[in-house]
């Protein structure tokens, strides 16, 4: 392959202030094929152009661009050695990127990712979420696969996620939060230098818009004042869906909590349903304390029972659970429409911080979220079960009123 310069007429054009002080978004040069490039984001960051060409293919040759690093880690003076070595290179018939990788073996995105899963793997709760890793790297940021993992720039990561951030804004969070680890073991690697482009504050929070101004579609609730109805006509179905969404809805729990519960997780005795630490969000075991309502959807369902390890709610295939488009069918057939299995989440929390003086860190604790910080969570050991069994009663009370009038 033969290299050639880009350009490299007029040396030095830049000065240090000069560099301090730029801020329009686009290429300056410097001159010997060395470029200072400032993102819209007002990233800046040295290159070295050239083209190389390769025998017997017509034309100039591709164009390529080497990066050099961050100005803040490499300075104007330090930018021109490097571009000095490269053009050393360049007139010796080797090419600077290639060196390059040969001496430091730097991989694509997708191989730094996939290495970082593999070292990760282990810390994982749950096969899924080693799924949701592979689908965010692989899937969504496809396009990052290929591009050394040193060259990932700002734009890079942004034609990744504008795509999808306006649409399918938890994915993308999660994508994002996925690339910047993967970034950031890079780094640590000796692979890349500077600044995270994917890194959220001080950086794409002032790219994107934040989430909480986006339309969630996958969360909307159904207002708690409209739950009574929706369970009396549940109450009338035989259908599995439909006893496991109103235990979903009693017990305010999540769906795949509910859809994979097992019988060795219930007590019908002491009315408590003890979710393991893995099948949890948070990682920590949470009991759940049975209304009457609750229990009688169970007693219901024991006809089904196939042993303690079989589902409570089991789907059409032998030893599955119901599968969550269950739920989507169910409420296709009722006419309710741009309401979510975890929107009934909200409403309990709506109705709990609306129509009853419970404390907030009690409701908090029905939905197993995190209290205060981490001091407060180690003085705090207890779960205030029997509190909260009194406050899921009286909501069980509330979701009954559809079909059973108040004594």
């Amino acid at each position: 392959m033969k290299t050639r310069s880009f350009s490299c007429r007029a040396i030095n054009k830049l000065s240090a202030r000069r560099v301090a002080t730029l801020n329009t978004p686009g290429r300056h040069s410097d001159g010997n094929n060395l470029y200072l490039v400032i993102d819209p984001s007002g990233a800046r960051r040295w290159v070295f152009i050239y083209r190389a060409k390769r025998s017997g293919v017509p034309g100039a040759g591709k164009l390529r661009e080497m990066g050099l690093g961050s100005i803040k880690g490499v300075d104007l003076k330090r930018a021109r050695e490097l571009a000095v070595e490269a053009h050393a290179l360049l007139a010796a018939g080797v090419d600077p990127i290639s060196a390059r990788r040969s001496v430091r073996a730097i991989p694509t995105f997708g191989e730094a990712a996939d290495s970082w899963m593999a070292d990760k793997a282990g810390e994982l709760r749950s096969p899924k979420s080693l799924e949701r890793w592979k689908r965010a790297l692989t899937v969504h940021a496809a396009a990052l696969r290929d591009i050394q993992v040193d060259g990932v720039t700002t734009e890079d990561v942004l034609a990744v996620l504008k795509p999808i951030w306006s649409v399918k804004a938890e994915t993308a969070k999660m994508a994002r939060g996925y690339i910047e680890q993967v970034l950031n073991a890079a780094k640590a690697q000796g692979w890349r230098t500077g600044e995270n482009p994917a890194r959220w504050t001080g950086h794409m929070d002032q790219l994107l818009p934040k989430v909480s101004r986006l339309q969630r579609g996958h969360h909307k609730a159904m207002a708690f004042e409209a739950i009574p109805a929706l369970m009396a006509d549940l109450r009338e179905r035989e259908a599995t869906a439909a006893r496991t969404l109103e235990f979903l809805i009693l017990t305010a729990g999540r769906s795949g909590e509910v859809r994979e519960a097992v019988w060795s997780e219930i007590d019908l005795v002491a009315q408590t349903w003890t979710i393991p630490a893995e099948r949890m969000k948070a990682g920590r075991p949470h009991r759940v304390p049975l209304s009457k309502a609750a229990v009688a959807v169970l007693e219901a369902m024991l006809a089904h029972k196939a042993g303690d390890d079989s589902f409570v709610f089991p789907g059409q295939k032998a030893n599955r659970p119901l599968s969550n488009m269950a739920f989507k069918k169910l409420m296709g057939r009722l006419d309710i429409e741009d309401v979510t299995t975890h929107g009934f989440r909200s409403a309990f929390r709506d109705w709990a911080g609306d129509q009853t003086d419970y404390p907030r860190e009690l409701a908090e604790q029905a939905l197993a979220h995190s209290i205060g910080d981490q001091a407060e969570q180690a003085y705090r050991r207890g779960d205030a079960l029997e509190r909260r069994r009194a406050m899921m009663e009286d909501w069980a009370k509330h979701c009954g009123r559809g079909r059973v009038s108040n004594d």
